[in-house]
């Protein structure tokens, strides 16, 4: 299975996630420092978006709320991230050589 790319909103709240287990989108929303804390409406959509991503996945409902957990582990993220960030270096690289050779290979 491939691991979905994350971006660092949706990293921030698997952060949390990965931190508590399984809550709601209040925690969630909740959990950020209160000068830094996003709309509850901009949590709910990035959990929707991880939710798409297969990233977590809801495991109960709390009266008129879900409640969610991660559905990738912290390692097997951070794994993907590096991978991600060798390939850009990797690229890099190869267009450094390309550009300096005159773009003859």
């Amino acid at each position: 299975m491939m691991l979905p790319r994350l971006s660092n909103p949706e990293m921030r709240i698997m952060e949390t996630l990965w931190a508590g287990g399984h809550l709601s989108v209040r925690e969630i929303q909740e959990s950020f420092p209160a000068k830094q804390r996003p709309a509850y409406s901009t949590v709910l959509t990035i959990v929707h978006q991880l939710e798409a991503k297969k990233a977590l996945r809801q495991v109960k409902k709390l009266g008129t709320e879900f409640s969610y957990q991660a559905a990738i582990s912290r390692d097997a993220a951070l794994r993907r991230l590096i991978d991600d960030f060798l390939n850009v270096r990797d690229a890099e690289e190869r267009l450094h050589e390309v550009s300096r050779k005159g773009g003859k290979t």
